[in-house]
């Protein structure tokens, strides 16, 4: 099993601030279109196959892996990817909240496993150092921000 984390903050110093709604907005267009929102490169192909007012289901291919979500939004706080076909199962999450002093943050988490993989094997060990690196999880929230403001400031948010 990995579980991974990281947190960044949605209004670091210097950027163009972002309220709550607009980071949601945010994470909503992403996971209708990855392609939008993760680093150039990384996911070439994303498409919503199904949808309901509660969740859509996407086919993507990210990181050259073939993948089928169910994403459920719940709240306007969390959305939830959870793994129904590709190399991981389980839930990926990004939530929005604010911390101890009010500052807005995006957090990911996951618990996953690898499909047809030894639980906690060589490979498992692999991915979850590459979750938890700087070029893991934390690299497409900032990259989510990031197209975030881009959008903001083109007055396509």
């Amino acid at each position: 099993m990995i579980y991974s984390t990281a947190t960044v903050p949605v209004n670091p110093a210097g950027e163009i601030p972002l309220t709550r709604a607009q980071a949601w907005r945010g994470l909503v267009l992403k996971a209708r279109d990855a392609r939008l929102f993760l680093p150039p490169g990384l996911c070439s192909r994303c498409d919503v196959v199904e949808e309901s007012p509660t969740h859509i289901v996407r086919e993507a291919t990210i990181g050259g892996n073939d993948i089928r979500e169910i994403i459920s939004f719940d709240k306007a706080e969390k959305v939830l990817f959870f793994q129904a076909g590709g190399p991981r199962e389980g839930v990926i999450v990004n939530e929005l909240f604010e911390d101890a002093e009010g500052a807005l943050q995006l957090r990911f988490y996951c618990y996953t496993g690898l499909r047809g993989k030894v639980p906690g094997g060589p490979e498992e060990q692999a991915e979850q150092a590459w979750m938890d690196s700087d070029k893991g999880y934390r690299t497409a929230l900032l990259s989510t921000l990031q197209r975030t403001r881009e959008l903001l400031a083109k007055g396509r948010l």
